[in-house]
């Protein structure tokens, strides 16, 4: 018998349950053609996986929980060539359910783990690091001599943009709630930070760069900082939103980005960036390069039983969390 968090019915932290998979379920079954089995030695805690559990994005239910993890493959279905039994293995993005002992994943969704880099941290960098990757090196491509700002600094993401964009050349500007928070961005490359609890941002981005405005802003937030990031920009400045932490962004006027000095808006995903294998790898590879350069330093600040991830979702939903947030099975 293996465990895994399932929920029936959409709500808070209480509806997560830790249940049995019994003989014949998906997880204790021989692969399907182009699957493989990977018990977790590591699962990663996200944003989304909140927005799952509260129904913001719907799942079909009732619904194993969870985007990304690590381990090593315990069995291949038919037609699986570059992923063997006994790999050590990351992904992230899907399809949910990673909050489990063991699993079967779409091997073409597999990628192989550096033996240089642990299953914790592998589990912590996949879906975080590769939003990292694309927002910064496909998104808008950063480069020397940028001024960015990344809303919510000391989160997951934002520690590892900080860094990575610092690594390219940018001038880091980033937003916390905390003073301890701004303390751990600094750490992280941030060159400016912003207590959004007791300063304006908007007005002190503009400070900062002395009314210019930065190239891009990169925004998880949402609903309650959405405006403000807008005010941030220069002329052809690109808004990237790619979070709901606050709640959904609501409709506005397009006319408000002509306003504003013809800025560019996208609201991208890593399903969509990395939907092609050939894509997927290489995000992957650059991102492990980095890693593994110590460029970025990935910080696992907060691990929890895997039976325990109500209450992981709970600190995270709270801000009480700063880096990234481990499951341990």
């Amino acid at each position: 018998m293996s465990y895994a968090i399932r929920f029936h019915r959409t709500g808070g932290p209480d509806v997560l349950q830790w249940e049995k998979v019994g003989a014949g379920e998906t997880a204790l079954e021989t692969p399907e053609p182009g699957s493989a089995r990977v018990r977790h030695h590591a699962v990663g805690v996200n944003f989304i996986d909140i927005y799952h559990r509260t129904g913001l994005y719907p799942l079909p239910l009732p619904s194993g929980i969870g985007m990304e993890g690590a381990g090593v493959v315990e069995a291949v279905g038919a037609g699986v060539s570059d992923i063997q039994v006994g790999d050590r293995v990351a992904y992230a993005g899907g399809p949910v359910g990673a909050y489990a002992e063991v699993r079967t994943m779409p091997a073409d969704r597999l990628v192989k783990l550096p033996d240089s880099i642990d299953f914790k941290t592998g589990a912590a960098m996949m879906l975080q690091g590769l939003t990292a990757q694309y927002l910064l090196r496909r998104t808008y491509r950063v480069q020397p001599g940028d001024t960015i700002l990344i809303q919510a600094a000391a989160g997951g993401v934002g520690l590892i943009v900080c860094q990575w964009a610092k690594a390219l050349g940018a001038t880091v500007i980033g937003t916390v709630s905390s003073d301890e928070k701004a303390a751990l961005a600094k750490a992280h490359g941030c060159d400016h930070t912003i207590n959004y609890t007791r300063e304006n941002f908007t007005e002190r981005v503009k400070e900062i760069t002395a009314g210019a405005g930065v190239n891009v802003v990169y925004d998880s937030i949402g609903k309650d900082t959405f405006i403000g990031s807008l005010d941030c920009l220069r002329p052809l400045g690109m808004m990237v939103t790619f979070g709901n932490a606050s709640g959904p962004v609501p409709p506005f006027d397009t006319s408000e980005l002509a306003k504003r000095g013809s800025l560019f808006l996208t609201r991208p995903s890593l399903f969509t960036y990395s939907a092609k294998r050939t894509d997927l790898l290489a995000m992957a590879t650059e991102l492990f390069d980095v890693v593994t350069s110590g460029k970025v330093k990935i910080e696992v600040n907060q691990t929890y039983a895997l039976k325990d991830a109500a209450q992981a979702q709970i600190d995270l939903a709270a801000r009480k969390t700063t880096g990234s947030i481990v499951l341990l099975p």
